[in-house]
């Protein structure tokens, strides 16, 4: 079945939300370059954290300058997985990796040699339109069919996102068929602050597709 995150949640009430919609994962953004209502610092992400119940993943979306401030805000904020949207080199990643013990999920573009060049060093792989910063979160869709290549071609999970909705995910999934898929504007009403009955819709129709014949 196709895992389902929700990203760039802010508030207790989102995040409830998105846990009784059924979502497998969390996402929390720290310390990134680009001016957003999604951010939070570094304790704030620990409060939300904290009240994620059992089996549901949480995950740390950060952009830092390098892996010794990846680990510090995996410290800070003990969220399970680490994502980063960055050039770190990859015996960067590696060492996040091997210091924090979290699964790392390195964001990439539609562009295969880099994808190629991350999936050794991380425990998934999340193909994301990318902004000036190199931010992911645009809401701007990636190329489906390249991000489908790289899901043949690398040995890891793939995570989809960018620009995707209750309205398009089915079929992104039918053409992916990704580990999981990725929303954060997608289920807003206004940035940082989510539409309860849209998580329901897109949670909705990622796994309904995920479990259709």
């Amino acid at each position: 079945m196709t895992r389902v995150k929700v990203c760039g949640l802010t508030r207790e009430t989102d995040v409830d939300a998105a846990v009784e919609a059924g979502a497998d994962a969390l996402g929390f953004v720290v310390d990134v370059p680009k001016d957003t209502a999604r951010e939070l610092d570094p304790a704030r992400a620990s409060e939300l954290i904290a009240g994620v119940p059992p089996l549901v993943t949480t995950v740390l979306v950060t952009m830092p300058d390098d892996a010794e401030r990846a680990v510090a805000l995996h410290a800070a904020t003990g969220a399970d997985v680490v994502q980063l949207h960055n050039d770190l080199h990859p015996e960067a990643v590696a060492s996040v990796r091997e210091v924090t013990g979290a699964r790392v999920l390195k964001a990439v573009s539609g562009d295969l040699a880099e994808a190629e060049r991350y999936a050794p060093v991380a425990d998934a792989l999340l193909v994301d339109s990318r902004d000036a910063t190199g931010a992911g979160g645009t809401g701007e869709a990636p190329d489906w069919e390249a991000a489908r290549a790289i899901r043949d071609a690398v040995d890891v999970p793939l995570v989809l996102a960018g620009g995707l909705t209750a309205d398009t995910v089915a079929d992104a999934v039918r053409t992916v068929e990704p580990f999981g898929v990725d929303v954060s504007s997608g289920v807003e009403h206004r940035e940082g602050r989510k539409d309860h009955d849209a998580v329901r819709a897109f949670v909705d129709a990622a796994t309904r597709q995920a479990v259709s014949p």
